[in-house]
C-alpha cells in the first residue's frame, strides 16, 4: 500500500542564478547567510545559518568544479519548507552525476577531493540527488534539507 502523499508547504523562496565560477559560488554562500538573516526567527538560528552556511558552499563549489558547462550559470534556491530550509543548487551538466545518500561513500586519506558531498550529509537533515526540473534545461539538482528548531513559547 502506498503512503498518502506529503503536504509540503512553500512559504519562502530565493532563486538566483549565478556565474559558474568560483567567484560564483562565493556569491551563493553571502547571499543564503544574508537571507536567513533578513527572513529572521527560527531561520536566523545560529545553527540553521552555520549548516546552510556550509551546505551552500559545499554544493556550489560543486557546481561550479563538476557540473560546469562553459557560458552555463547555475542555479541556488533557498525555501522555506514545512518545518526547514530547503536548499537547491542545480547545473546544467547532466552527464556528470554525484552519488546520493546511498552511494556516498567517504574518501581516503591522500585523495584530494571527495569530502564536500561528506559534509552534506554530516550536516543535513535530508538529502538527495535530482534530475532538473526548471526550465527544461538538462542536468541534475543537489537538494540538502535543515530541519529549523522548534518554536520556542513565551
Amino acid at each position: 500500500m502506498d503512503a498518502p502523499p506529503t503536504v509540503v508547504t512553500v512559504s519562502r523562496t530565493l532563486a538566483q542564478r549565478l556565474s559558474g565560477t568560483p567567484r560564483g559560488a562565493r556569491l551563493a554562500r553571502h547571499l543564503a547567510v544574508a537571507q536567513l538573516h533578513a527572513w529572521g526567527g527560527r531561520f536566523a538560528a545560529a545553527e540553521v545559518i552555520d549548516k546552510v552556511e556550509v551546505i551552500v558552499a559545499e554544493l556550489a563549489a560543486n557546481a561550479v568544479t563538476h557540473g560546469r558547462v562553459p557560458g552555463r550559470d547555475f542555479e541556488l534556491r533557498l525555501s522555506v519548507v514545512t518545518g526547514s530550509v530547503r536548499v537547491e543548487v542545480s547545473d546544467t551538466r547532466a552527464e556528470r552525476r554525484p552519488p546520493g545518500p546511498r552511494d556516498l561513500r567517504p574518501s581516503g586519506p591522500l585523495d584530494a577531493g571527495g569530502r564536500g558531498l561528506v559534509l552534506v550529509d554530516a550536516l543535513a537533515d535530508r538529502w538527495e540527488v535530482l534530475e532538473r526540473d526548471r526550465d527544461g534545461a538538462p542536468g541534475k539538482t543537489v537538494r540538502a534539507e535543515v530541519d529549523l528548531p522548534p518554536r520556542r513559547r513565551p
